[in-house]
């Protein structure tokens, strides 16, 4: 059977399909171009906002017109959304024909070889106490930059979020597993390793007793091949000082930080059932700074929380002007049943929480043509992803994660293919992106 996964949501969840993949291809499918194209269509879906929610709804129904077409037509869907209102999906969309939870990629082949005899199934696995690992994952013909995960599952009960109840609680992946991974990406052509995790910085406590991401990265800059190593999603007051040491002393390490603080207000954080207070941020962003005068820090931020007043906010805003984050994203707060934070009283309208958040991205976006215009007669170094057109390419620094950060668009004479490193003059800044030329 031929199978074709659409993913939609973050890179965990391509991590996930990319496992989907490789595990029924082992099992004898064969990949699809296209849902037209397959004979089995799985949808990988985000289901941890609303707009989010929307998008996963929308792209299901997508593809139920396409199987009234197309009656012989296998539709799966998986992800988070499926994980968490399954059973009520299961119910509303009779179209489809499997629901898989997050922790059941292993058991995909059997169950689309089972609807041969039955006609609609729900696999929804029991939370595992300890890290699985695949037995597989499907990687594209040029691996030049991968995912590489080292934990599952969360244990920060966040007010706002429901990861914990759709992943489960925290677990570690033993260290040899990543490394052996890691080694067989680099063999491959990989040269950027991305750490994720819904918290990279929990690594290890949970099986070893203590925090190991600093020992991991130390370990996985050993390896040849790589060039760059990146860390998403750290949690703000686990960013110890042997970590920054470690960041600032390996030069295959990006100076290149993700760290969702969510707000800097300390009643709003404390709400939120943060660890973190306003001065401990703070403190962090200089460590940081100083450890690493070239760091790019991301960021996210929450707008409109229950409670969130317009003192709360205002200091919000301030703060983004006086940190002046590299990067940031900011979401309007969405309400989530099953969650401390959608019980609370005193929730922000949806206007103001909309008018919020476009109020910060207005500012950052000045903020960052700002850092950007710093950089035009520099060289810098770019990795290449795509080739637009004849003599013109589209890249990425070392401070810009993959789809979510800037892009840095340049001209070459070279045939340059993705992965390729290259030096560029920056010509050009715009509000989010770069523009420049090959030096050669």
């Amino acid at each position: 059977m031929r199978i074709y996964i659409e993913t939609l949501g973050c890179p965990k969840n391509a991590n996930d399909s990319e496992a989907a993949a490789g595990i029924c291809e082992k099992a004898g499918f064969t990949p699809a171009e296209s849902p037209e194209d397959a004979d089995v269509v799985l949808v990988n879906t985000c289901g941890f906002i609303n707009d989010a929610k929307r998008e996963s709804i929308d792209r299901i129904f997508d593809m139920i017109r396409l199987k009234e077409k197309r009656k012989d037509l296998i539709l799966a869907v998986s992800g988070c959304l499926s994980q968490r209102y399954g059973k009520e999906l299961f119910k509303e969309m009779p179209e489809v024909d499997l629901f898989l939870g997050v922790n059941d990629y292993e058991r995909l082949p059997d169950a689309l070889e089972d609807l041969k005899k039955e006609k609609r199934k729900m696999l929804f696995s029991c939370q595992p106490e300890v890290f699985e690992e695949f037995s597989a994952r499907k990687l594209p013909e040029n691996p030049y930059s991968m995912t590489l995960r080292i934990a599952e599952g969360c244990n920060n009960r966040c007010a706002y979020c429901v990861i914990p109840q759709i992943r489960g609680g925290y677990r570690s992946r033993p260290m040899e597993g990543i490394l052996r991974e890691a080694e067989q990406l680099a063999g491959l052509g990989c040269r950027e390793l991305i750490l994720i995790a819904q918290d990279v910085t929990g690594y290890g406590e949970d099986i070893y007793g203590k925090l190991l991401l600093p020992e991991l990265l130390k370990r996985l800059c050993k390896i040849d091949g790589i060039r760059w190593i990146r860390l998403m999603y750290c949690y703000e007051d686990r960013i110890t000082d042997e970590l920054i040491e470690i960041m600032a002393s390996q030069e295959k390490i990006c100076s290149y930080i993700d760290i969702p603080i969510q707000h800097i207000s300390d009643s709003v954080l404390k709400a939120m059932n943060r660890r973190s207070t306003g001065k401990s941020i703070v403190n962090t962003i200089k460590r940081l700074r100083e450890a690493m005068p070239d760091i790019h820090i991301r960021t996210t931020l929450i707008t409109g929380f229950p409670g969130e007043s317009e003192e709360d906010f205002e200091e919000l805003l301030d703060f983004v002007e006086t940190a002046r984050f590299e990067r940031l994203g900011v979401f309007a707060y969405s309400r989530e049943e099953g969650t401390v934070a959608g019980d609370m009283e005193n929730q922000v309208d949806e206007e103001a929480k909309a008018l919020r958040a476009d109020a910060i991205m207005r500012r950052q976006m000045e903020i960052s043509r700002e850092i950007n215009e710093a950089k035009v007669g520099k060289i810098m170094e770019v990795m290449v992803e795509e080739h637009e057109a004849e003599g013109a390419y589209r890249g990425r620094t070392c401070y810009d994660a993959p789809e979510i950060d800037n892009a840095v668009v340049f001209t070459s004479e070279n045939n340059l293919r993705p992965g390729d490193m290259v030096s560029v003059r920056i010509t050009d800044a715009f509000d989010y992106d770069l523009a420049g030329r090959q030096e050669e």
